[in-house]
């Protein structure tokens, strides 16, 4: 059993590590400051081709599997890029999965290769704001007129949206009640952006000011056929080759994070001298930060395992909720262990550390809350009785 990185994986992180040496500290603090989409920072990866790590050769991407994009994105995170940089990627590396799997040799070849190359940019909506994480009762609907579809809804938390070209949409076909089982009846949707039918509301939020998150509403926009991704009533199915994915390159990235929040800390610990005395010389802030490197150590190995399962066609659910919970809660608990460490400077931007804090609390509530992914655990693993 060998648990390094093979040589292609650790070429993979010191390449796009080199990439965000370009944008350091300073650029993303004042991202945070001023907002706006890091553009330079997505055209430079679009440039390296990393956009499309996961995407077929076929299409002009690099045909690797999930666990080389979770190196990647751990890597972004971990330079400081924080939340801000790895969502500005993030959609690109696992959103048009099921597209992969699903679509059709047309589709696939006419949504792809832009998406690779950095010509399009995409948002992802599922989440409506009175179902949440209860996925099967989506209220949006798509109502098929001929050779087109009509939807009409909100969603919720769509992150892009202000930025992207096409959206990945999942909406109901068939009304609830028609269906034999709940996860039947939604179907998903691959199309482009029309700003006239959709209207974004950018939602003020505590951090990541450089990635928009957004509340959208439909009015009667139109959706071609040639557009839905594989059946009719099956996009349930199909949205779980994105969410797995999607938890595993989360975890990757709160531990990025995580990691980047510790190394500030541990620096400080050793520098800053009170009572003539580096702070890092006590037990009090020395035991904090290395239990904090013990649960980021241990989440990313879980994070390697659900992305090994995944590449190697396994069912990964399980590691990629395990995953994702570790990571969160990993990811969080150095993140507020580096402001503490700091004392009253950690509140300060110049140091950083508090932006880090605040972006990740992303992935300890995103794409699935915490008690949530227990619930998975719970009910799928141990077998307990489903408790929702």
């Amino acid at each position: 059993m060998n648990f390094a990185l093979s040589p292609e994986q650790d070429s993979i992180r010191e390449s796009v590590t080199a990439i965000c040496k370009r944008f350091g500290d300073d650029y993303w603090l004042r991202k945070d400051r001023e907002g706006g989409f890091p553009q330079d920072f997505y055209e430079a990866f679009a440039a390296a081709g990393w956009l499309g790590i996961c995407i077929p050769e076929a299409y002009g991407g690099s045909g690797l599997g999930v666990t080389e994009a979770a190196v990647m994105m751990e890597a972004v995170a971990h330079s400081g890029a924080g939340m801000s940089g790895a969502s500005a990627l993030h959609i690109n590396i696992f959103g048009l999965n099921p597209v992969v799997v699903y679509g059709s040799d047309e589709q696939k070849a006419r949504m792809l290769p832009p998406m690779v190359c950095g010509k399009e940019k995409a948002c992802f909506a599922v989440t409506e704001p009175n179902t949440g994480l209860n996925t099967t009762e989506l209220k949006l609907r798509a109502v098929r007129t001929g050779e087109r579809y009509v939807v009409d809804g909100q969603k919720v938390w769509i992150s892009t949206a202000q930025v992207a070209d096409k959206i990945l949409l999942l909406a109901r076909t068939t009304p609830l009640e028609e269906v034999t089982k709940p996860t039947l009846g939604l179907s998903l949707f691959y199309t482009p952006f029309d700003r006239s039918r959709i209207k974004a509301d950018e939602i003020e939020k505590m951090g990541r000011q450089a990635v928009d998150s957004n509340v959208l509403f439909f009015d009667r926009f139109e959706v071609p056929v040639e557009d839905r991704i594989g059946v009719e009533g099956h996009g349930f199915e199909y949205i779980l080759h994105g969410m797995n994915p999607e938890r595993i390159l989360i975890a990757a990235e709160a531990i990025g994070l995580g990691r980047r929040a510790l190394s500030r800390a541990a620096a400080y610990a050793k520098e800053r001298v009170v009572f003539n005395r580096p702070i890092g010389q006590n037990q009090s802030i020395q035991h904090p930060l290395a239990r904090n490197w013990t649960e980021l150590e241990a989440a990313w190995l879980m994070t390697l395992r659900a992305a090994w399962e995944y590449d190697n066609g396994l069912p990964c659910g399980a590691s990629a909720n395990a995953a994702k919970f570790l990571a969160g809660e990993a990811g969080f608990n150095a993140c507020q262990q580096a402001v503490m460490t700091h004392g009253g400077f950690g509140y300060a931007k110049e140091y950083h550390v508090e932006r880090y804090l605040r972006e990740v609390m992303i992935p300890r509530i995103a794409p699935i809350s915490p008690q949530l992914a227990l619930c998975y655990i719970a009910e799928r693993v141990l077998g307990l009785p489903k408790s929702y």
